[in-house]
């Protein structure tokens, strides 16, 4: 069996947490939306598709997969929208037998089985867009009732549950671990907390699995005092500072350092908030980093919905939470502000007193008195001085990516002059 993970039109309301990565690379609970998909059907060969300015870095990170074409001698495939939050049910959705059909959740696609002529033309299109529904909608249609993501601040509000559910595939819901070897450390409800190898717990630490799963990953630290509430996962290699705050639904990512208070957030990975302030419903890409009492809100004062900036409009999200959201390799200066619903580029140096505005274009250097373009050339360096400081390599790739997509958000600089 093969299936094709692939990119469709609506990337672009997740931008800018998608601009240095498909949007099947999104983390929602425990793992991407792309390894909830793969969870459905272990045993298929898996063909990504993406943007072709980010085939290569998919490429590197992906060395055994097909990207952005199908390999000779496949037949028939089954095409699914990365944007899905792919349950355990959806392999049954979406079925194994019969003619080409699509599968269709309101007026969007969410799978196609595709084979024949149809699969040739297809392929034809892999190396030079992102699908549409177009594509697939001549197809005999099925209905089904599934979840795609639209906007960022809906992976944030579902995180919890999703952690939950992950939780449970991954350990059964149980704890496996011997939590005797933890002097000094309070655990609630015991047999909803998983630790992994090589966790590191000091004394006076809480973890209260009351209202939801912790899961801990491989070699996680977390320093003296710090209070930990689930639903929570934290990933890989991450360290945990001491006395601080970490509430429910709140997912932290591999090698990231995390301190002061975080709530119903998400924080992708290799990321740092190691200091004093509040980050609430909020999604933080990689390589970010939050100065020391940087604050944001996420609650009007008058609790009506947020709107937030998406894609050039403002968009009312429904919700009365919705926090920072923040792209790739951006930074805050200390005591910097963000109100809520505030959306901040890639590789952006924030800074200044004052609330910031509430769309900070990518390269962007500034704050309230003014934005200046963040140099390309200064960008590129700081990135590569941050990551090899992780013994993660800047490649040729990661170069190309970076002058693309400043050449692509020359728009959005020249767009938040006028919002402003």
């Amino acid at each position: 069996m093969h299936i094709c993970i692939y990119e469709d039109q609506n990337y672009r309301k997740l931008l800018p947490l998608v601009y240095f990565r498909p949007v099947y690379d999104l983390r929602c609970g425990i793992t991407s939306l792309r390894g909830k998909i793969q969870r459905c059907f272990r045993d298929a060969v898996v063909i990504l598709h993406v943007r072709d300015y980010l085939a290569e870095t998919v490429k590197e990170a992906n060395p055994k997969a097909p990207v952005n074409h199908i390999p000779a001698g496949v037949e028939r495939v089954l095409f699914i929208n990365g944007r899905v939050l792919a349950g355990p049910e959806f392999e049954k959705l979406v079925g194994t037998e019969g003619n080409d059909c699509v599968f269709t959740t309101g007026e969007r696609v969410v799978a196609a089985w595709v084979s024949g002529s149809n699969l040739r033309k297809i392929d034809k299109f892999l190396s030079q867009r992102v699908l549409t529904d177009s594509d697939f909608l001549q197809l005999e249609k099925h209905s089904i009732d599934t979840r795609l993501i639209s906007f960022p601040w809906e992976l944030i509000h579902l995180n919890g549950d999703w952690i939950t559910q992950d939780c449970n595939h991954l350990v059964n819901g149980l704890s496996d671990t011997d939590l005797s070897a933890y002097p000094g450390v309070h655990f609630n409800r015991p047999e909803r907390i998983h630790l992994s190898k090589n966790v590191i717990i000091k004394p006076g630490v809480v973890l209260d699995a009351e209202g939801g799963p912790i899961y801990l990953g491989k070699g996680v630290k977390i320093l003296p005092n710090a209070v930990i509430e689930g639903p929570v996962y934290i990933g890989d290699g991450s360290l945990i500072k001491a006395g601080a705050k970490i509430y429910e639904n709140t997912s932290i990512g591999e090698v990231c350092k995390v301190g002061g208070e975080v709530e119903e957030s998400i924080i992708h990975g290799y990321s740092n908030k190691q200091h004093e302030g509040f980050l609430g419903h909020a999604y933080l890409g990689t390589w970010v980093n939050i100065g020391a009492d940087t604050n944001n809100s996420d609650l009007k004062n008058d609790y009506g919905t947020v709107k937030v900036f998406i894609d050039g409009e403002l968009v009312d999200s429904g919700s009365q939470f919705v926090g920072l959201i923040m792209g790739d390799h951006s930074k805050s200066g200390i005591n910097t502000m963000f109100n809520t619903g505030t959306v901040v580029g890639v590789s952006c140096n924030v800074f200044g007193a004052g609330f910031q505005p509430k769309f900070i274009p990518s390269f962007s250097w500034g704050g309230p008195a003014g934005l200046a373009t963040y140099r390309l050339e200064k960008a590129q360096e700081v990135a590569r001085r941050v990551m090899e400081r992780r013994n993660v390599s800047f490649s040729a790739a990661d170069e190309k990516v970076f002058r693309t997509v400043f050449d692509i958000t020359s728009g959005e600089r020249r767009l938040a002059d006028k919002v402003s």
